[in-house]
Parts: C-alpha cells; structure tokens; sequence
C-alpha cells in the first residue's frame, strides 16, 4: 500500500475540523474522521482518478470527503502521496497553495 505522508499543518486541519464537528453534535467529529479515512483509502487504492487542482503546476490532486464541506489535497511522488492540506472547500480557496 502506498504511503501517506502529511503535512504539518494539514494535520492541524484535521484537528481543528474535528473539534469543530465535536462541539457542533456530540458524534459528528467521529463521523468526519471516518469519512476522512474512507477519502484517504480512496486515493491510495486510485490516485490518480482525481481531477488535477486547478491553477496549479504539477500532479496536485483533490478528493473530496463525502458529506462534508472538505477535501484532501494531495500530490503523489513515486511510492508516496503527500497530502498537502484537509482544506474546507468554501472558505480560503487556494490558501494552501504556499505548501507545494
């Protein structure tokens, strides 16, 4: 299987959004980070199935998490998919564009 590797603050992004979610419904963060993985499983069983990012050099990529306002931004190198930012897909857009 393919690696996953993160960036930090991608990490942080996932954090927050889970906290958010947690504070929002007791449950709700749980069933983001589970949607979260399904997304990761994805893109490491077909990478390149995902439409490229728009405006961007490069093989960077985005998966977006079923039932929820997010995507995982990601860009492979040989045995390794970067993921670049867990980015809310209506606020910010491109902010992570600095990371590449």
């Amino acid at each position: 299987m393919t690696t996953l590797r993160w960036h930090g603050e991608a990490k942080a992004e996932v954090d927050a959004a889970a906290a958010f979610y947690q504070d929002k419904q007791p449950g709700l963060a749980i069933r983001f980070l589970d949607r979260l993985e399904e997304a990761l499983r994805r893109i490491q069983r077909h990478p390149l199935a995902y439409r490229r990012a728009e405006g961007i050099e490069g093989d960077v990529r985005k998966c977006r998490v079923r039932h929820f306002p997010y995507g995982v931004i990601f860009r492979t190198r040989s045995d390794v998919i970067e993921i670049i930012a867990v980015a809310h897909l209506r606020r910010w857009p491109g902010y992570w564009k600095g990371r590449i």
